[in-house]
């Protein structure tokens, strides 16, 4: 009798299908099953449940297909109403409901029992001639308390009653927070969220997981929520209403697969409490389905690690060229260029012409000082980790602070103040000083190479990493060594040659010359506010560039001796007068861009991306493993505060609202590494990095390492490499 019932239940749904393709009926016409048989249960008291589907015009459902089963509510009894009988081509004569149907279920509960779970299942077709498949629902049904219960018996009191519970207090979880899943095909499920009314659910607090054989989720496609000030967690997204949440699916398999669908989540009750983390198991059950292809177009290898590659490989020679295009195409970004002034300072020092083969001599030497400086603490990195990381060492306040004081020493010896009578002592040291720097010295053009490359030199980049990457796995630092040397050669190069061009086209002694020292003065100025930016705050940094603005005014007013040069000057003095008044303005009011310095009194800044911090490898195992049991992809930024790239970084994308929707389903993680500490280098250490900026992509707990971004990346290319992390 039970192979009958089975064969015919299946010949129904075959010949639904059949019947489906024989109509022409579309897909997309019919309700989802929720929406044409609406279900809900409730307790009316203790020992009856009511249960209640809402049928949309033009379905039905078979009531000898009906049934209730349950372990906690003992004897459990379905009572049903007739039906309007029906012959059935599938089932032969039976009854059906249309419109709704109201059923009651008795039974026995545990004296102590709280709610008590229920298995419903139903079935239903569409007049258009397709059957829905077996439906069966697990619900949780909170039952009222003994001495509640008996209160539905006495007199009604002054305050209406809500099963058991007087308004105004919280209700129980399950009556609180419903939430159902079914199949949405082979490939999805859809999974719907009701508030009971005045509570609502946390879009960011709701994790998925499915346990089920070769099954795994995409990310939930929310709808749009309700920006909610919450005095809980602050501005969050929060749903009052029902909503619908469709999940992609992704297998590797066709087979159907019975499973658990796992949901993690937390809501509130409206000016009332908030609700501890809850977790929900609903069964489900997915037909079969297409198998899931492979990402498509995501490179097997990071760049570094294709770097690293090749120079292990055969083309060495061609890949220590690439090395050397690489490091041309690193000098012109902002982490290079500020070497150009540097150079051109202590060429213009000297005060006289001084050919091109002088300006290539001291070019050569400064840029062989900051390559050997380069090489040597590239070589340190990738034999001894993030622990040998030297520009990060050279990044404190101290050093920085030294360092902008030395380029304050030489600015005002282009200013000629070392001519001012100070005690005689002093002025012969800090002019024997001078005269060192404006001799074109090799020795002090070396020693500032080398400190250019530690403090001012290139920020991390996936020539550097590869080189790095190369010595920490072969642990042969020739090879290696002789990369990061050509790196920096290539980044030299322009230098060279600009060196060359200043010493042959540099003005003889006299007015011109006494005016391009004046200038390189105020240069060396901008460098020592250039480097203590990293350390002090943005709007304390605006300031300092409108003084210096004004001061160069200042003196502009003074130059020209004939008409011509004389306006060109002032109005060189107007301009920089007004972009002085703009940026300390700026800095007064708070702003932080020098380039946008009034962009914060127009209300105009772009909302960066929110981080979590974490600091520490056991911080980043706990959210990777919550981001694992999520269902949801993590991303990792390394970042410091001296880190010019991850300024960039913050400023030109992650300030970009494509960027903000392209990591709307990530778990965002930023690690600040500007102190270089023991857990700032053990976490560094973890991956291999040497510094920031770097971003590491995660999925299902394991980093997606061919995604790694080493520095700097247009929007549009973090949004397709974001879209990549997501994907399964």
């Amino acid at each position: 009798m039970c192979f009958r019932r089975a064969t015919t239940a299946l010949l129904a749904l075959l010949l639904g299908a059949a019947s489906f393709g024989a109509h022409g009926v579309d897909e997309k016409d019919l309700l989802p099953v929720d929406q044409a048989f609406a279900f809900e249960a409730k307790a009316s008291s203790r020992d009856t449940i009511a249960l209640t589907w809402r049928i949309a015009p033009g379905y039905y459902l078979y009531r000898h297909r009906t049934s209730v089963e349950s372990s906690d509510f003992v004897g459990a009894a379905l009572s049903m109403p007739p039906g309007k009988h029906k012959r059935d081509e599938f089932f032969g004569d039976v009854e059906t409901y249309r419109t709704s149907l109201e059923a009651q279920v008795t039974g026995t509960p545990a004296n102590d029992a709280g709610t008590v779970t229920l298995k419903v299942k139903y079935q239903g077709c569409a007049d258009v001639g397709v059957c829905y498949p077996p439906q069966t629902r697990m619900v949780q049904v909170a039952l009222p308390s003994a001495a509640a219960s008996r209160l539905f018996d006495a007199p009604a009191p002054a305050g209406p009653l809500q099963f058991g519970v007087a308004k105004g207090e919280p209700l129980p979880e399950a009556q609180a927070f419903t939430i159902e899943a079914i199949a949405d095909g082979g490939n999805g499920l859809l999974v719907r969220f009701a508030p009971a009314p005045g509570y609502y659910l946390y879009r960011d607090k709701t994790q998925l997981a499915f346990d089920g054989e070769g099954i795994t989720l995409g990310a939930p496609k929310w709808p749009g929520g309700r920006q909610y000030r919450d005095e809980h967690f602050g501005d969050v997204v929060v749903f009052f209403d029902p909503v619908d949440v469709a999940v992609p699916v992704r297998r590797t398999h066709a087979r159907p697969v019975d499973g658990t669908l796992r949901v993690t989540f937390q809501g509130c009750q409206d000016g009332g409490i908030c609700y501890p983390v809850m977790t929900r198991a609903l069964p489900v059950s997915l037909p079969a389905g297409e198998v899931s292809a492979p990402a498509a177009d995501v490179p097997t290898l990071a760049e570094d690690q294709r770097l690293a590659q090749n120079l292990g490989g055969k083309q060495r020679a061609w890949t220590l060229l690439l090395f050397f295009v690489y490091g041309l195409g690193l000098a012109f970004t902002p982490c290079v260029l500020p070497m150009v002034p540097i150079l051109s300072g202590l060429i213009a020092g000297r005060g006289e012409r001084i050919g091109a083969w002088r300006g290539f001599s001291l070019s050569a030497v400064y840029v062989l000082a900051s390559a050997v400086v380069f090489t040597i603490a590239g070589v340190f990195a990738g034999l001894l980790g993030a622990a040998a990381n030297l520009q990060a060492a050279m990044q404190n306040a101290w050093v920085l602070g030294a360092f902008a004081l030395l380029f304050v020493v030489l600015s005002l010896s282009m200013f000629g103040l070392y001519e001012l009578q100070l005690p005689a002592g002093l002025r012969a040291r800090l002019g024997a000083a001078s005269d060192r720097q404006r001799g074109g010295s090799w020795v002090g053009v070396a020693a500032m190479g080398a400190l250019s490359a530690l403090i001012v030199g290139p920020c991390v980049a996936p020539p550097l990493m590869g080189a790095v990457l190369y010595i920490a796995q072969t642990r042969d630092p020739v090879l290696g060594g002789a990369a990061l040397f050509l790196l920096a050669l290539g980044m030299g190069a322009p230098l060279i040659a600009f060196g060359i061009a200043a010493g042959r086209g540099m003005p003889t002694s006299g007015p011109w010359m006494m005016a391009v020292q004046r200038v390189f003065g105020f240069v060396f100025l901008g460098l020592a506010i250039w480097m203590i930016s990293r350390v002090i705050p943005a709007a304390w940094t605006l300031a300092l560039w409108g003084l210096l603005a004004l001061g160069a005014a200042t003196w502009a007013f003074t130059l020209g001796s004939k008409p011509r040069s004389r306006l060109a000057a002032r109005f060189a003095g107007l301009v920089l007068a007004v972009v002085g008044a703009a940026e300390l303005l700026g800095g007064f009011a708070g702003g932080h861009d020098p380039l946008q310095p009034l962009s914060g009194l127009r209300g105009e800044q772009r909302e960066a991306i929110a981080f979590k911090r974490i600091k520490s490898v056991a911080d980043l195992d706990r959210e990777v493993a919550a981001a694992r049991a999520a269902g949801k992809p993590l991303m990792l930024d390394f970042y410091a505060d001296w880190c010019v790239s991850c300024k960039e970084m913050e400023k030109y994308v992650f300030t970009q609202p494509k960027v903000h929707a392209a990591l709307r389903d990530y778990v965002l993680l930023q690690a600040d590494v500007t102190a270089n500490d023991a857990q700032d280098q053990a976490l560094m250490q973890r991956f291999g990095i040497i510094g920031p900026p770097m971003s590491l992509f995660f999925r299902d707990g394991r980093e997606r390492r061919e995604l790694r971004l080493t520095g700097f990346e247009e929007a549009d290319a973090f949004v397709e490499r974001a879209q990549h992390g997501a994907a399964r």
